[in-house]
């Protein structure tokens, strides 16, 4: 069995009269026992959380995305939402320097809140970093980010960042963009990071793997994702998707394992 470890089922692209129910059950009959649908505003979280409120083999968390605070949010809000017990985890939060330069202070004051709600409620973390390795590094530290821990999710950074994660007991989890062609150097620092502290995700219904790139992804094709990342560790599928759904589990210890 396999875990999706970052999904947004909420967002998904469903064809001319295909359900979210059709979406969730092709990623079962692909042996997908467990999703996390993450949150990216806390003005989507309700709706969000309803539409996955009826699958026991989806949890949620709760977050505001780096790119998603021109409209601020109530940070008592925040806190009061990711209270609630079906919340596994705090994000997607982090810093994105790459799509926007001009809110870097606004996305660290954010950052630096959800760390302190995560290590407030004792839940995980979900990080989007992107060109901001040091800061993100550094306000982790500063935060003291390893008492939640958590996830560095659709990781494309340096060796380097990857094992500053780890040494704050951050796992590193791997999308479908590491089956790219132009990805090799993501696929060493996937050789490098070891299976313990490993996840695999689709981000769906962004960056579908090879074969389905260009196309709408899905939960079901984490499996492509994780059938690479075995190939390419040199180990049986079988394996990796074993240790990835225990690494889940234990990140995410208040998720209902069906």
């Amino acid at each position: 069995m396999l875990v999706d470890s970052h999904c947004h089922l909420n967002r998904l692209k469903l064809n001319e009269g295909e359900t979210l129910d059709d979406a969730v059950n092709y990623a079962r009959s692909r042996d997908i026992e467990h999703m996390l649908c993450v949150s990216v505003s806390l003005e989507e979280f309700p709706s969000m959380r309803d539409a996955v409120a009826k699958f026991p083999d989806v949890s949620v968390s709760c977050g505001v995305h780096p790119l998603d605070l021109e409209t601020p949010y109530d940070l008592d809000t925040l806190r009061h939402l990711s209270t609630s017990d079906d919340v596994v985890a705090i994000g997607e939060t982090g810093l994105d320097y790459y799509y926007s330069k001009d809110t870097i202070g606004v996305q660290q004051a954010s950052f630096r809140n959800h760390i302190r709600v995560a290590r407030e409620l004792n839940k995980p973390l979900i990080i989007h970093t992107r060109d901001a390795r040091e800061d993100t590094i550094a306000i982790l530290k500063e935060e003291k980010g390893h008492e939640s821990g958590g996830v560095m999710h659709c990781f494309t950074e340096s060796l380097e960042m990857a094992q500053a994660s780890m040494e704050l007991g951050f796992m590193i989890s791997f999308s479908g963009i590491v089956t790219f062609k132009n990805a090799e150097e993501l696929r060493q620092v996937a050789l490098a990071v070891p299976l313990e502290q490993m996840l695999v995700e689709t981000d769906s219904p962004y960056l579908a793997p090879v074969p389905y790139r260009g196309k709408s992804n899905q939960p079901g094709y984490v499996r492509e994702v994780a059938e690479y990342l075995a190939v390419l560790k040199g180990v049986t599928y079988e394996e990796l998707a074993r240790i990835t759904t225990e690494n889940f589990y234990r990140l995410f210890p208040l998720t209902k394992r069906t």
